[in-house]
């Protein structure tokens, strides 16, 4: 049976059917990206909305996502295009755009400061193939590339999309691996090696959603932060310390309606402990 090679999960995937993201299927005995071009949300968005603080702040991005996600975050804010019962909708009643057609919109608007596509809403990874044949005719029209991302998925994807990708945000969603295999679904040694190694090939920026009671003492944003300060750039020299992370607060949704909204000067307090390591920390949603 064919098998997905996009990340942890390794879907073996009969004809017609879907793996476990809801966007990747097997036709002709082949695993291809059956939301190729499907596109369910489109905006001209600030940078820093994305959130990308260091990178051409100021500046403007088209923002573009389709449907579908290897993870299933209870708290997730676009549920209806990533895991929530809508997704199966979205084959069907999605816009589809070709990659030349997309490069074309944002080329348009220039005039109205953008600068070029940023990849988002959903997860853009478990859909690789429309993101590098995009973002390589962006490229050559002279516009920049944006992923944001969960960062699960194998170095081999990075590699197809690496060339055409100048920076990301890549979420760090917590730092222990019961909290990324059972309330996440996703996999914490997976993601840090995406990081890792998208560190060495353009500018990354991090997110880390505070979720009360289940990523939120000092300990844990100490943990990640000394792991990030450790990260190294292609000739193996540390760089971490200036790589931005974004500590966001939560607030109750899709199916965590049971929790309060993340205290604003818990946000704070964690900020500052994560500036023991790093240089470059932002509050989010304050």
């Amino acid at each position: 049976m064919p098998r997905c090679e996009v990340c942890f999960r390794h879907c073996e995937i009969k004809e017609g059917n879907k793996g476990f993201c809801g966007a990747r299927t097997v036709k002709d005995g082949r695993v291809i990206d059956a939301a190729y071009g499907k596109i369910t949300g489109i905006a001209l968005d600030p940078i820093e909305k994305k959130p990308l603080n260091r990178f051409h702040p100021g500046k403007m991005i088209l923002s573009v996502g389709s449907y579908g996600c290897n993870l299933r975050c209870p708290f997730c804010q676009n549920s209806d295009i990533s895991w929530g019962k809508e997704v199966s909708l979205w084959e069907k009643n999605a816009e589809t755009i070709s990659p030349e057609n997309l490069v074309e919109a944002a080329l348009s608007l220039r005039s109205k400061n953008n600068i070029g596509i940023a990849f988002t809403y959903n997860e853009p990874l478990i859909g690789y193939e429309f993101v590098r044949d995009t973002a390589k005719l962006s490229h050559e029209a002279g516009l920049l590339n944006v992923l944001v991302t969960n960062g699960t998925a194998e170095i081999s994807v990075l590699r197809e999309i690496e060339p055409y990708i100048d920076a990301m945000n890549i979420d760090l969603k917590g730092f222990t691996k019961e909290y990324y295999e059972k309330t996440l679904g996703g996999n914490l040694d997976m993601t840090m090696r995406f990081i890792e190694e998208a560190v060495k090939i353009c500018h990354v920026e991090l997110t880390t959603l505070i979720v009360p009671g289940e990523n939120d003492t000092e300990d844990e944003i100490r943990a990640i932060s000394s792991r990030i300060c450790d990260l190294k750039d292609k000739e193996g020299k540390k760089i971490g310390q200036s790589v931005p992370l974004h500590i966001s607060r939560f607030f109750p949704r899709f199916h965590m309606n049971d929790k309060a909204p993340t205290e604003v000067s818990l946000i704070y307090r964690l900020a500052d402990a994560a500036r023991e390591y790093l240089d470059h920390v932002y509050t989010g949603n304050c």
